[in-house]
């Protein structure tokens, strides 16, 4: 059967990818590299043969009048980056690999246990999907099955459901014949408030940052899917929501405390950082 060989969780914001290549590097950015550095390391030790990718699309191509709970896209090629993210944040056009074959297995496997994915085979990736990939495995050689999340416009699914997704996707790979090696990365935020005097200020809520750190250090399963509410989400920072793709990653590790949590403090926002084990 096919084999999940690595869990990950990254922040991806797009502001890292010029200050990252600062020369030398600013010292409040050297925890955020290292971050990115030890799991670039893990997901080539554990050689995956695909990437499956949990993101958010910050409404550039679903908005509030089309916006899924949760798609899979099954395209055979992926582009990446808008014209806006390539303008004002420097990041490069690229052109992924993408693996139908895997992805409607997902949208299958998600029918059978009770989650209807949305599925897309002509959509964009942005910067939560091309960032974290960056910096993992930045020769951009592997094939990629995008799961995108609707973390940005009310209603959000809630944390329960995302935790579930996260089982499903596991239960599904481990369903299906063959030997593949499935990694499984997502992204996001811990506290992080975008526009207005806090934008990328630092964290609005470093105790909300620890906090979250630590459910998933444990294993908090019951407490992080009562206790993350929109409304204890928005208080931490108005796109924190993105917290949630976590719970993906959570719920295919099966709930286990994670092998690895950290938060690394920069200029812009704690970073977040997380493996489980497999």
């Amino acid at each position: 059967m096919a084999e999940i060989v690595g869990i990950y969780g990254v922040p991806h914001n797009p502001l890292l990818w010029r200050t990252l290549a600062a020369d030398p590097l600013p010292d409040d950015l050297r925890a955020t590299a290292d971050g990115f550095a030890r799991l670039r390391a893990r997901l080539a030790e554990a050689r995956p043969d695909v990437i499956v990718t949990v993101s958010t699309d910050h409404l550039t191509q679903w908005f509030y009048d089309n916006m899924p709970s949760f798609l899979v896209g099954k395209a055979e090629r992926v582009p990446v980056t808008f014209w806006a993210e390539e303008r004002e944040f420097g990041l490069p056009k690229a052109e992924l690999r993408g693996d139908p074959e895997l992805a409607r297995a997902l949208l299958a496997g998600g029918i059978e246990r009770g989650v209807d994915f949305a599925a897309s085979d002509e959509f964009t990736a942005d910067h939560s999907v091309l960032v974290p990939l960056l910096y993992l495995r930045p020769d951009l050689d592997l094939p990629v099955v995008c799961v995108f999340t609707n973390c940005m416009a009310p209603p959000l699914p809630t944390p329960a459901r995302f935790f579930r997704v996260g089982e499903v996707v596991r239960e599904t790979i481990e369903a299906l014949p063959g030997g593949r090696r499935v990694a499984v990365v997502a992204s996001g935020h811990l506290a992080t408030e975008v526009g207005g005097p806090k934008h990328f200020a630092g964290s609005p809520d470093r105790d909300f940052d620890a906090w979250a750190v630590e459910l998933l250090r444990k294993g908090a399963v019951e407490e992080a899917v009562r206790s993350l509410t929109f409304d204890r989400l928005l208080a931490a920072g108005n796109v924190s929501h993105q917290f949630l793709n976590f719970l993906v990653t959570m719920g295919v590790a099966g709930g286990a405390p994670a092998l690895h949590a950290d938060g690394a403090v920069s200029r812009f926002a704690t970073s977040p950082f997380f493996e489980w084990a497999v």
